[in-house]
This record gives C-alpha cells, sequence and structure tokens, in this order.
C-alpha cells in the first residue's frame, strides 16, 4: 500500500500506512471509514496510567480510583483453580511490595507462569480486601528492557467492540491524529478564541485523545462543548432572524370589544397566569411581525384556553385559524372542547384527520379555500399539500415535540396564498421543557410560560406500590367506583406477549372476572378505528363505561373530569415524563383524585424514576429530573428535531456555558445575521452543513 501524500479528515483509512484491512473492517462496524472519523471517535473517559515505579510506592497512590500501571518483579507463587470458569492467579514481587494478578477465563495462563519467572505486568490496578490488584494484566516476561521514569499521564478509554478493542484504536488514533490535527481549519476567530480563553481546536482534539493532565483534557473538553454548543445557537439566531425579517402576517388588533366577545365564549372565567400570558399573545398578534412563540405549563395548566383565544381574535378579524396536534385522539378532544365553547355562534368549526372520509374531507378543504370554514382541528393531514387557506392567520400546534421545523415550515406555508404573508404561529408542549432544552431545542421561538392549576382543580394524591399490592389497590378502586367514580387503568401492550407485560384484552378481562366484575369496562387502544375508539370513549364520558382499561394513548386528549381515578401497570417501564402525562388525566375534577403506580423496578434509573413521580408533582422540577436521568442524548432522539446530538456538550454540566453560548450567537447574528462576513466563511458552512437542513436556515417565508 502506497501511503498518502497527506493525511486529512477525509482520507479512507483503508489508505493510511498500518491500519490493516481486518482493521478496516471492524472499524467500519463501529462506524469509523476515515482518519476524520477516528479522531471524532472520542473516549468514554480517561485513566490515570503511573509511570513505571516500585510496587508499594503505588499502592500507596492507588486509594480508591482504577488506575493503569506498569509493574516489574519476580513471580514469587502461582495457584490456578481449574473448570470451565479457570482463574489463575499470581504475586509479584519487586522488593518494595507484592501485588496479586489474576487472570479470569485464562487456564492457558497457568503453563506460562513459573515461581521465579521476571516479567512486566502491566493493566488496571485497585485495591481489593486491602490488596493491590491487577485483574487480566498484559505479562512480558523475561528481563525487559528497562525504561526511562517517564511522567504519569491519562490513558483513554475508547467505546470498542468485541472485535476490536480500545488499546487497538489507541494505537491506530496514533497514526491519524497528528496529520488529521495539521490539517484542520478552526472556524472561530482567533479574537474570539481570546476573549473566551478558548484553546485553539485542533489542540482540543490532540488533549481529547492524548492530555497532558486533567487540566488540559478539561479546556479540551469545554472547546469542544462550546463549538456544539455555539454552533446550534448561531442556528436557532440565524434561524430566528431570517424568521422576522422575511416574513409577514396580518396583524390583530384587539380591542375591548373583541376581548369581551372572546371571553364570554370560555366556560370559566380566565386565570391572572392565563391572562399574563393571553397579553404576551395580543401584543404578538397586533404586530406585522408573525409571532413565533411556545407555550409550555404543566398538565391542566389550561393552555387550550389561552389557544382558543389567539384562534377565536384571528376569526373575530375575518380570518382562518387552525389547530395541529400528532394523534387523532387530541385533535379531537380539541375539536369537542371548542364545539361546546362555540355552541350557538357562526363560527364554522370542522375536524380533519385520516380517518375522514373522501367526501368529508373534500368538503372540508373546499370550505377552507373558499373561507367557508373558520377555524379546522385536525392531525398531519392538516399539512398536506392538497389543504389550502384562504386567509390562516393563527396556526396553532399542540405536542410541539412530536413535530419537526419541517411540519412548522409547512404550516407557515399556508397563510394567505401570497408569500411572504404567513400566520403566526404558536407551539404548544404537555409537559413543561428544562430551560436548557428549551433554548437549545427551541431557541428560535418566544416563550411564554403558564404556572399553576385553573380554579377547581385539586391535587393528585400519588402512590407507589410494588405488584404484590395490586389486590388491595384495586379492592380500594372498587369500593370508590361503587360510590360513582371512575378510573383508568393502563397497561404497556396492546397483546398478550412473551414479555409478561400485561396487556389491554387480558388485564381488562381479569378486572372483569375478579376485583371489577359486575362493572362496565371498555377498553381503548392505538390500533383502534376511530368509530370504535370514539364508540368507546362516549361511554366512558357519558358514564355508562366505569373504567377504561387503556395503553398511553390516553396520556394526552382525554379529558372526563368525573374519571378520578388511575391505576398505571408496569410503571417502571414507563418514562417520567409519560408517567406525569398519565396522571394528568385525572384530577381533572372537583373531587380528590388518587393515582397508584404499580411496578417492580430492577435497574438504579427505573427506581429513580419512580421515587420522583411518587415525591412530585410539579411539572418543571419533573422535566429537570427527567433531563438528568435520561441525558441530552436521548432526549435529542425523542425530539424527532433532527438535529445533530452533541459528542461533548452535556446540558445538565454546561448549563452556564449554553447561556454563554446563546449570548454570543445572539450578538454574532446582530452584527452579522447570515454569517457572510470572511470571519464567519468557516463557521456558516459548518452550520449549513451540521443544522441547515434541519433548522431549515434560508427555508422560511
Amino acid at each position: 500500500m502506497t501511503q498518502p501524500a497527506r493525511i486529512d479528515a477525509r482520507t479512507p483509512l483503508a489508505a493510511v500506512q498500518g491500519v490493516g484491512p481486518r482493521s478496516v473492517e471492524r472499524l467500519a462496524h463501529l462506524g469509523l471509514r476515515t482518519a476524520g472519523d477516528l479522531v471524532r471517535h472520542l473516549p468514554i473517559r480517561h485513566e490515570r496510567r503511573l509511570a513505571e515505579r516500585g510496587i508499594a510506592e503505588i499502592a500507596g497512590e492507588v486509594g480508591d480510583e482504577t488506575i493503569h500501571v506498569r509493574l516489574r518483579g519476580e513471580i514469587a507463587r502461582v495457584k490456578a483453580r481449574p473448570g470451565p470458569r479457570a482463574m489463575v492467579e499470581a504475586t509479584l514481587d519487586d522488593g518494595t511490595g507484592t501485588v496479586r494478578l489474576v487472570w479470569f477465563n485464562a487456564g492457558w495462563m497457568r503453563g506460562k507462569l513459573h515461581p521465579g519467572d521476571r516479567g512486566v505486568a502491566e493493566g488496571r490496578a485497585r485495591m481489593r480486601l486491602g490488596y493491590l490488584e491487577i485483574a487480566n494484566p498484559r505479562w512480558t516476561s523475561g528481563e525487559p528492557v528497562e525504561t526511562a521514569p517517564g511522567q504519569d499521564d491519562l490513558r483513554p478509554i475508547y467505546p470498542a467492540s468485541e472485535e476490536i478493542g480500545s488499546a487497538e484504536i489507541e494505537g491506530l488514533v496514533g497514526k491519524v491524529l497528528e496529520p488529521v490535527c495539521a490539517t484542520m481549519e478552526d472556524p472561530l476567530p482567533e479574537s474570539y478564541r481570546a476573549q473566551r480563553d478558548l484553546v485553539p481546536l485542533a489542540q482540543a482534539w490532540r488533549d481529547m485523545h492524548r492530555p497532558s493532565g486533567r487540566e488540559a483534557l478539561e479546556r479540551a473538553r469545554q472547546r469542544l462543548a462550546m463549538d456544539e454548543l455555539l454552533l446550534l445557537q448561531l442556528g436557532v439566531m440565524m434561524r430566528r432572524s431570517q424568521l422576522r425579517s422575511r416574513t409577514r402576517a396580518v396583524p390583530l388588533p384587539l380591542d375591548a370589544t373583541v376581548d369581551a366577545h372572546i371571553r364570554g365564549r370560555m366556560p370559566f372565567t380566565l386565570t391572572a397566569e392565563q391572562d399574563r400570558v393571553v397579553a404576551e399573545l395580543a401584543q404578538d398578534l397586533s404586530r406585522e411581525g408573525a409571532m413565533n412563540r411556545l407555550l409550555q405549563g404543566d398538565v391542566g395548566s389550561g393552555k387550550t384556553a389561552v389557544a382558543a383565544y389567539a384562534m377565536l381574535l384571528a376569526v373575530s378579524r375575518g380570518h382562518q385559524a387552525a389547530l395541529v396536534a400528532p394523534t387523532e385522539l387530541l385533535a379531537e378532544q380539541h375539536h369537542r372542547v371548542l364545539q361546546a365553547m362555540l355552541a350557538g355562534s357562526q363560527v364554522q368549526l370542522r375536524l380533519l384527520t385520516g380517518s375522514c372520509g373522501t367526501a368529508e374531507r373534500d368538503a372540508i378543504t373546499a370550505g377552507l379555500a373558499r373561507g367557508g370554514v373558520d377555524i379546522v382541528v385536525g392531525t398531519h393531514a392538516v399539512l398536506e399539500g392538497g389543504v389550502a387557506f384562504r386567509s390562516l392567520a393563527v396556526a396553532v400546534i399542540d405536542e410541539q415535540h412530536r413535530f419537526g421545523v419541517r411540519q412548522r415550515a409547512a404550516i407557515r406555508q399556508k397563510g394567505q396564498g401570497e408569500r411572504p404573508l404567513v400566520p403566526h404561529t404558536l407551539v404548544m408542549t404537555a409537559t413543561p421543557i428544562p430551560r436548557t432544552l428549551a433554548i437549545t431545542l427551541y431557541g428560535d421561538l418566544d416563550l411564554s410560560t403558564l404556572r399553576g392549576r385553573p380554579p377547581g382543580r385539586q391535587p393528585v394524591v400519588t402512590r407507589v406500590v410494588g405488584s404484590e399490592k395490586a389486590p388491595e389497590v384495586y379492592a380500594y378502586l372498587r369500593g370508590r367506583i361503587d360510590q360513582g367514580e371512575q378510573a383508568y387503568v393502563v397497561v404497556p401492550v396492546v397483546e398478550e406477549s412473551s414479555t409478561g407485560l400485561k396487556d389491554v384484552a387480558q388485564h381488562a378481562r381479569h378486572l372483569a372476572e375478579g376485583p371489577f366484575a359486575g362493572v362496565s369496562i371498555e377498553t381503548v387502544h392505538g390500533r383502534l378505528d376511530r368509530e370504535a375508539r370514539e364508540a368507546a370513549m362516549d361511554r366512558f364520558r357519558s358514564g355508562d363505561a366505569r373504567v377504561l382499561v387503556a395503553t398511553t394513548v390516553i396520556e394526552v386528549g382525554v379529558d372526563v373530569p368525573n374519571a378520578s381515578l388511575m391505576v398505571v401497570e408496569h410503571a417502571d417501564r414507563f418514562g417520567l415524563a409519560q408517567l406525569h402525562q398519565l396522571r394528568g388525566r385525572v384530577g381533572r375534577g372537583t373531587g380528590r383524585s388518587l393515582c397508584v403506580f404499580i411496578g417492580d423496578p430492577v435497574t438504579p434509573d427505573a427506581s429513580e424514576r419512580l421515587e420522583a413521580i411518587g415525591g412530585s408533582d410539579d411539572g418543571f422540577e419533573i422535566a429537570e429530573r427527567d433531563l438528568r436521568l435520561r441525558g441530552p442524548g436521548e432526549v435529542f432522539g425523542s425530539r424527532q428535531s433532527g438535529l445533530a446530538p452533541f459528542r461533548v456538550a452535556d446540558l445538565s454540566r454546561d448549563a452556564d456555558l449554553l447561556r454563554l453560548a446563546r449570548a454570543d450567537a445572539e450578538a454574532w447574528i446582530a452584527r452579522d445575521p447570515e454569517l457572510s462576513s470572511p470571519e464567519s466563511a468557516l463557521l456558516r458552512r459548518k452550520l449549513l452543513a451540521t443544522h441547515g437542513a434541519a433548522l431549515g436556515l434560508g427555508d422560511v417565508g
């Protein structure tokens, strides 16, 4: 193989001298195909590696941590345990002390070790029962060449596989690290790096793999974390700037007469919190600049009433409004609430979902196009190409985390027919979002927060119990059901499976034949068609059915005030935010409500989730705990954002760095809105390559 004249990030690993075909194949299984991939394959941790010295001195430094060591001496004794799980144990003595060497499942080592043999043992050492021990060390027999004293350092431990270990990856990284770093261009100007005390990019990558110490490693980590955070914040700020400069909406002024008419349609008096948020929306809606606002609040905080206010303001000024939800069940619930609110009015309201027949869909789309339909509530069906509006002025997107930027762009393009007029956009989230996550994912939106509960809403009593308590739980519920209350029972799966998890049909049958004998029970899950689901829900809403056995399809979009009881089976299998959402289905009436989570957690995370849900009913606190538990990587994945996940930045650890990145990005975009200056050219190219498609940069208006 001929070594390429220059190795850079794009060089295939097969072209790098010393990287053989088998290594290339094994690295490819880890997704590593180029020299740049290998450099970006960061260590998961770094272990202290002590320079060679006496055993007694090393034993005094190990303490409670595991440290990589290199020790030379003479084998004093050898002991072997035969059998399928053979273990070989040897004692190495260097005159200052002894260390125990242990090989597991390695009977073949017995023939290689004899008392009196001299050599070097290298591996991870720890103190165990008062003795220094190295498990599965690398043993080099004979009299190895004496090495210079050297210095202690940090050894990188890489994500690896059964095919290729961390040590081999470390060696291969060493072949490409320096040449790749030598060709790196730093997208951050030197003046900015000096202002923020950031090391050059190439130095950061070198120090992530081969740090001179903990301080160098942390400075390298901070530089790469800042790159990730700043790049994303530049993206959301650029998008925000583009939206504000390139889009216009029809102004919707609010006066006392219109305000009184809208409030007269509400089934209750708005709370002070709702009034505050309505005022924020009204100010946005009165302008030509298109509103782009995120409304967040705890479960049952009254977000729907605020959204209804905005939509009715549009209708009062002769325009149209749309509310888009991710599921038919949630869309149907919104439609039902608005239908009751608008009873007897001249406002034309329609429901458009995938379950609509052809004739019904055609009638609704025709009404939207000519202006005969004032408000449409629906699912993704509203976003499809065949749906056009005469004058869409307000668009509400509920459960924002289930939609991406593309869906928001699609609804904007259904505005007044002629760009750049677009609808004012309000996106809602069913549960509070941790502030760091809101800044990260929704930084292009203004934020409104609803706190507290509407009058009459009662706190929900929460209990967490093991499965052995289930008979007592159902017996207690039976007593309250017999007194006229209704209950939800949530199970994790639709059909019986080998997992042993309770399913809808079997559990409903168990309840009907046991603790709820003689009680009318309905079932609901995501596989039911609209007609069957509506029939079951209507029976439950009316009180004809006293118990609803369901999957998590009911976590949003179900509002039955008389349903004051809930049991969640296998609660340890659900996410923390999901448990909080489910609990939000009760406590919607004026009576005392109870939610019982039944679970037998087998992992620390599951135990912590149940502890958290049992200890708090504050959605903001639960959101922060959920982020700490799941970590930003999983949260990003669940958001369907399309954004590249962070490799280095940690939202729970780097909150201060995120705030700094946001402030810097805001100032940067204010002076260079499109990153078109020469000093920003590299940054712009990197931004568009990394986040351009996900953020829809340049795709606004």
